[in-house]
């Protein structure tokens, strides 16, 4: 009897994180869920948001990159990272020098969806990716590159994640 209580009781408390266990058990998620104070944690709408991202920028490897563009037939960096969000409903800025400005910085680990921006060469100064989840990302990275997903690199400047207003 005494075991039968302790695996309700488990069970219950499992509940609500079934998916998430499912999915790590399965090789599925890259990591488990941030545990932070009440209120820190991203809401599930953003996660869902940033799924969406991830999913719109991974569905666009192959296409060509051509500088200025955002879509739908080619892109540059910061293109690739403004539709992806754009598609998931969430309003970023257009370039990545604004991207890395304006949008909430990253502390701790990455997720799907963050952007990783670079210093670059090019005409701006930054270029930026997004991360995908298992040490990958996706990015633009320049002319004859097409679209294409890669491990994370070293050396960027810094990390933001996009968010619904809130």
């Amino acid at each position: 009897m005494a075991v039968l209580v302790v695996v309700t009781i488990l069970a219950a408390l499992a509940a609500p994180h079934a998916r998430t266990l499912r999915g790590l058990v399965a090789g599925e998620l890259a990591e488990l869920p941030a545990i932070g104070r009440p209120g820190q944690a991203p809401a599930n709408g953003d996660r869902a948001r940033a799924g969406r991202a991830v999913t719109f920028a991974l569905s666009q490897r192959g296409k060509p990159y051509r500088w200025g563009a955002k879509g739908p037939y080619a892109f540059d960096c910061s293109g690739l990272t403004w539709a992806a969000w754009q598609a998931a409903g969430v309003a970023i800025p257009r370039t990545a020098a604004g991207q890395l400005a304006r949008l909430p910085r990253v502390h701790g680990r990455l997720r799907p969806g963050d952007l990783v921006i670079y210093p670059s060469r090019g005409p701006t100064g930054r270029h930026v990716a997004m991360v995908v989840g298992g040490g990958r990302m996706v990015e633009a990275l320049g002319r004859g590159i097409p679209v294409r997903s890669t491990s994370i690199r070293g050396g960027w400047l810094g990390a933001v994640r996009p968010r619904a207003s809130r």
